[in-house]
């Protein structure tokens, strides 16, 4: 059984715990320096640790810790070649996380989604690893892009849930003033962004050919497209990915 350790159980981290805790397959060490961090991961986690070191003898090592404290924490332990060390930080390079280790490094861009086996993952890597991507695939779905595209991953998949979240909420918003109670809007609109999202992965269409089939002639669908495509919302999703992929770059300067 492959052994896992995640250093740094924040959002992204336990979502990386409990994930791969429902699949039964691994052995976890979890690991952070905040007693309450552990905690919350305890039952999913088949150790939990204050102590780098001991997170470090894992087969495959993620370091789940913010951007600025990478280098921190990379200091901390020491890992051999036969080991992989997985990096989630935005801006924070290959090569930066090569000069500091003697594993092989991989580098991904996760999401929260993680925890539920849904997770949407960019990866990059000099050749593939099989233990990572056993592991990100039983986390949901993952894609291979070069290194250079991961500051515009980290804004598609590792920060645009927050915008879905922001446009989900507008929905139940905009649902619950026409007269739906808000537990209600919330299960409807949720269920179909998971819908959608589900019919695009599964289908051959194009994202435009699902909007005509559901836009009837004179029916319904189609009054609320014309308000949509009357407004600037593409222009301002366009602008929030990019200023998010915007500052995974000036993260990735900053660490130079």
């Amino acid at each position: 059984m492959t052994t896992i350790s995640v250093i740094g159980c924040g959002n992204m981290g336990s979502a990386l715990v409990k994930g791969l805790s429902r699949t039964g397959k691994y052995d976890i060490i979890a690991c952070d320096l905040d007693p309450d961090a552990l905690d919350g991961v305890e039952a999913d986690a088949t150790t939990t640790t204050t102590d780098a070191t001991e997170a470090a003898t894992a087969d495959v090592v993620f370091v789940a810790v913010k951007p600025e404290y990478v280098g921190d924490a990379l200091d901390s332990f020491e890992l051999t070649p036969d080991q992989t060390l997985v990096t989630i930080a935005a801006g924070i390079t290959t090569e930066f996380v090569e000069e500091r280790t003697d594993a092989t490094v991989v580098r991904i861009m996760p999401n929260l989604a993680a925890e539920t086996g849904d997770m949407a993952a960019a990866v990059t890597w000099d050749e593939v690893d099989e233990d990572v991507r056993e592991i990100l695939t039983d986390l949901g779905e993952f894609v291979e892009i070069d290194e250079d595209l991961m500051d515009a991953a980290t804004a598609l998949n590792g920060s645009s849930p927050a915008f879905v979240f922001y446009l989900l909420q507008a929905m139940k918003e905009g649902a619950v003033d026409e007269g739906l109670s808000p537990d209600k809007a919330e299960t409807l609109a949720a269920q179909t962004f998971k819908g959608a999202a589900e019919t695009v992965l599964n289908s051959e269409k194009t994202a435009d050919e699902l909007i005509d089939a559901v836009c009837s002639p004179n029916g319904t669908t189609i009054e609320g497209m014309k308000v949509l495509r009357n407004s600037e919302v593409d222009t301002t999703v366009a602008e929030a990915l990019a200023a998010a992929a915007e500052r995974s770059e000036e993260l990735a300067q900053d660490n130079e």
